[in-house]
């Protein structure tokens, strides 16, 4: 932490220009498609990287405040809203707040399953559960708007019995409201304004909008699930997290986290949340910093006997893959 200033400065604000870069080229692109379909093609895959960085590397990572000590009217975690369904604000909530604090206490954390997974046996098992591999694949492709929806469903704005004695953070009226109008403003931005402006190439554009959508959507949730719902991950109970420690907070952190190892800019891609581990054990470190303090943490599990859980992308999927599947069943 004592090393980080102008580089990490520097290097934020080089990913936004690249991100901006990227987003413009793939949107003229998308037009440009009726001179030949590889410029539509490499227009969307231009998009979606741009939604994924503004999602992964720059969203994720400002929002949590690792750039707030730029004293930046623009790159700090209360001006900065991103490109996707989710409000702000909502996410600062429910994810800066509840999900690092108590990570993977059932009951408390609500990103464990996201309401809709069973994932370990610390859940009830329903029939609803048989076909959660399926539940996972929808979400997956709506992830953007699951993660919107979040805070309305665990607070049972629209379905479900209100919870009783529940300290009520934001009135349910501007839930609704900031729910619909964060929502309505990306739908009409990438399927009406964006189409609109391409006038014949109406089509083009925005079939070229939704795929880089799905794409970012699909590439999102797969990196979190691996950083989350692998099979070694651990969960907690309540009671056994009463009166923790800083060291106690720190070790469930360890267990409760995942690593992907990949290429620098596989890394970056994810926001560098491959490195799921150190980002869960210092959420406002500016997260280029992971990839060099990662052989620090390791060594200290070593000396304290704690798996560090990590490996390829394909091994975690398929590790989350089989969890889904094992919890789907009694």
């Amino acid at each position: 932490m004592a090393k980080v200033g102008e580089q990490d400065a520097n290097y934020i604000r080089g990913v936004i220009v690249t991100q901006r870069i990227l987003e413009w080229s793939g949107r003229i692109l998308l037009v440009l498609g009726f001179v030949t379909p590889w410029l539509w093609l490499i227009g969307v895959l231009a998009l979606a990287t741009a939604k994924i960085l503004d999602n992964m590397e720059i969203g994720h990572n400002v929002m949590h405040g690792q750039y707030d000590w730029m004293n930046d009217k623009h790159i700090n975690s209360k001006a900065y809203e991103w490109d996707i369904a989710c409000d702000g604000k909502s996410w600062n909530r429910v994810h800066n707040f509840e999900h690092h604090t108590y990570t993977n206490i059932i009951g408390k954390d609500r990103d464990f399953g996201y309401g809709l997974l069973r994932l370990s046996n610390d859940f009830r098992w329903r029939v609803k559960n048989l076909w959660q591999f399926i539940t996972y694949l929808n979400l997956s492709v709506l992830f953007q708007w699951g993660v919107s929806y979040h805070e309305l469903a665990a607070e049972r704005v629209f379905f479900g019995k209100k919870k009783e004695n529940r300290d009520y953070k934001v009135p349910h009226s501007e839930l609704k409201t900031r729910f619909f109008s964060k929502g309505a403003r990306q739908l009409i931005k990438d399927y009406l304004i964006f189409p609109l402006l391409a006038g014949p190439f109406f089509l083009w554009v925005l079939v070229g909008n939704l795929i880089a959508n799905l794409l970012r959507n699909l590439w999102t949730s797969t990196i979190i699930f691996c950083g989350h719902f692998t099979g070694d991950v651990k969960t907690f109970s309540e009671k056994e997290c009463e009166n923790e420690t800083k060291g106690q907070w720190y070790y469930r952190q360890a267990l409760g986290s995942s690593n992907i190892k990949g290429s620098k800019w596989f890394h970056v891609l994810t926001g560098h949340l491959s490195f799921q581990i150190e980002h869960h054990l210092f959420p406002d470190m500016p997260a280029k910093r992971y990839r060099e303090i990662a052989p620090k943490v390791q060594q200290v599990f070593r000396e304290h006997g704690i798996q560090y859980n990590t490996g390829s992308f394909f091994k975690q999927y398929g590790s989350v893959v089989k969890r889904i599947l094992r919890y789907s069943l009694p």
